[in-house]
């Protein structure tokens, strides 16, 4: 029989740079999770992301044992890192951060496309775009499905 789930914790972590601080030591704690059991299972798991955020699923089951689930990074760290910006724009309408073209959309929407609940690449790419227009990115050029 399956194990019994108590409770999921979902995090961001840095690739390969997790430890027991704050804030993965608390969060793991109160759920009664072995917190350096984790720390070792995930920086080995993630030691090709190393410096990413990477968001973690967490299933904890009722005997305290666990799995995790290591998603892809967030859309707007792919777009910052893409546009090489530290971070998107307090007024997205007013103030512009940058420019990002479709050719860097494709390839982020490549990447996100497993966490994406979408099944063409062309909404995945509506989606980064929509994503980078709120950060205050600039997406220039003409869509591809607009040729």
């Amino acid at each position: 029989m399956a194990k019994e789930i108590e409770t999921f914790v979902k995090l961001q972590v840095k690739g390969g740079q997790a430890n027991p601080a704050p804030p993965i030591g608390p969060a793991l704690g109160s759920k009664g999770v072995n917190i350096m059991e984790f720390c070792k299972q995930f920086n080995a798991r993630t030691q090709d992301k190393m410096g990413k955020v990477c968001p973690v699923i967490l299933t904890v089951y009722k005997d305290k044992s666990f799995t995790f689930e290591i998603k892809t990074p967030p859309a707007a760290n792919l777009i910052m890192e893409s546009i090489k910006i530290a971070k998107g724009s307090a007024q997205s309408n007013r103030l512009k951060m940058g420019s990002i073209n479709w050719d860097q959309i494709k390839d982020i929407a490549a990447i996100k496309m497993p966490d994406l609940n979408c099944f063409t690449e062309e909404s995945a790419m509506k989606m980064v775009a929509g994503t980078a227009r709120s950060m205050g990115v600039t997406v220039s050029g003409k869509a591809p499905w607009e040729n």
